[in-house]
């Protein structure tokens, strides 16, 4: 790995051993290249010119101190992750550090394991502020089709495939999971269509009991039923010469099956208490979540009825399918909630987005939809923190377990532990992913560099976990 690939520190302090002791000490253990500066002065010029993933400073220094440096890097650069140095007993300085922008402080003298891990995390931060600026990036070309938004390839190939079927007159069942975007599929199908000026009409079937959607549907004639005091039109007559989406269709009864199968083959409906049929020249848009062929096994569902829906099949993906698109997807919900809501535009935090990224999405779309509506309702800054959307208590998918070893030195125990644990738990991402290093990396939020390096510290080989 050349210099200009690898993370690079600046650590300013007065104490000149200790700079040195520092950089001897960092650079092998976290590999990464270290720059010193003995003044603030020389480290504002650094940083000036420089891109540093850390700048590590003691606040009590001659001329420019600690915190005038700070003042001057954020005013600059409100993104670059500062750690505070500062002797014991001088906590106030400390905390009027982190006011000012500083990530961390650490007190001198200093446990030098422990500071290994807080620069970790410190430039784990930095990290997460440069992927998540990549990806702001992304969105700003993000593809964006009849509000759904996507640029990997199984939602390109389901825009296609919208595209392609709306130019057509034939029967659509969208099928997918909950909260996948079946009514935006939809709706998008008669935008793009020759009906498109033309009415849509949207039946939600769950929500209408049996009895009254068999009326709400074809319509009645006064004195169909007790309560029929005058003529109704049905919503297929409302949908003439326009789209009707069957929203859920696996949910309604074998009878009201029955009468759609009719519309399907004659073009043609019955009001209720009528003894004439009306031709309407309506395109049936369905959709549903369940698996409609199990429900035939099971008698549940008709199959020359299915076969009339399933002209032209469109399939949505479940998010955790594409989780390259979770960003630009995350970020366009975001956008219109805050011009919905009336309030400044947000920011996704990149915890958060590591936390998004990471998530199994059981709900699809409309469960981060939620999350974030909360999220816009609820931080106070303008970044939509973890806490914001129920994060707070949160644990670690997956955490080391801890290895009975008290006969060992401190750091032959832990270097068995992080064997242990890499071993567990990456050995895991690459069976979840058939050895797919890049994918993996995705999944626990690591450069793909950075993953490669920890799987050769520890043996870690791919080649096991591909399929074929």
């Amino acid at each position: 790995m050349s210099d200009n690939s690898r993370r690079r520190i600046l650590i300013v302090d007065d104490e000149t051993d200790l700079l040195q002791l520092l950089q001897r000490s960092l650079e092998p253990e976290l590999g990464c290249r270290v720059e010193t500066a003995a003044t603030g002065e020389e480290a504002v010029q650094w940083i000036g010119t420089e891109n540093f993933d850390l700048v590590l400073a003691d606040i009590r220094m001659p001329g420019m101190d600690g915190l005038e440096m700070l003042e001057l890097i954020k005013r600059t650069n409100p993104d670059q992750t500062v750690v505070m140095m500062t002797a014991f007993g001088s906590i106030d300085d400390a905390v009027v550090a982190m006011k000012c922008g500083a990530y961390d402080f650490i007190t001198k003298p200093f446990d030098h394991d422990a500071l290994v891990v807080r620069l970790e995390k410190a430039m784990e931060r930095s990290r997460l502020i440069r992927e998540n600026s990549r990806l702001l990036s992304e969105c700003r070309n993000a593809n964006i089709f009849q509000d759904m938004v996507g640029n990997s390839a199984p939602m390109k190939a389901v825009f296609e495939t919208i595209r392609t079927v709306a130019q057509t007159d034939h029967t659509v069942l969208i099928t997918g999971e909950s909260g996948t975007g079946k009514d935006l599929t939809a709706r998008a199908v008669h935008a793009l269509s020759p009906r498109s000026k033309g009415p849509f009409v949207a039946v939600n079937c769950p929500t209408v009991p049996e009895q009254i959607l068999e009326s709400e549907l074809f319509g009645y004639k006064k004195g169909a039923f007790t309560h029929a005091v005058h003529n109704r039109i049905g919503l297929f007559q409302e949908a003439n010469g326009g789209s009707i989406f069957l929203d859920e269709i696996g949910d309604i009864s074998p009878i009201i099956q029955t009468k759609l199968l009719r519309v399907l083959q004659e073009k043609e409906i019955k009001p209720l208490g009528d003894t004439k049929t009306i031709t309407v020249n309506v395109r049936i848009i369905a959709s549903t979540n369940q698996n409609l062929q199990e429900k035939i096994r099971r008698s549940e569902f008709r199959e020359d009825f299915f076969y009339r829906l399933n002209v032209l099949p469109i399939r949505l993906p479940a998010l955790r399918e594409h989780p390259e698109d979770i960003p630009v997807i995350a970020n366009h919900l975001l956008a219109k909630h805050c011009a919905e809501q009336e309030k400044p535009l947000k920011r996704i935090s990149p915890e958060l987005m590591a936390l998004f990224l990471n998530r199994q999405w059981e709900g699809n779309v409309r469960q981060m939809e939620n999350e974030l509506l909360q999220g816009v309702l609820f931080s106070r800054g303008e970044e939509i923190r973890p806490e914001d959307v129920g994060f707070a208590d949160v644990a670690p998918a997956t955490t080391a377990r801890p290895i009975a070893v008290p006969e060992l030195p401190y750091r032959e125990a832990k270097e068995q532990n992080l064997r242990e644990f890499n071993a567990a738990y990456i050995g895991r991402l690459l069976e979840e992913t058939g050895g797919n290093v890049s994918q993996a990396a995705r999944a626990c939020g690591l450069e793909r560099q950075a993953l490669q390096q920890i799987m050769r510290r520890y043996g870690i080989d791919p080649d096991p976990f591909r399929k074929g």
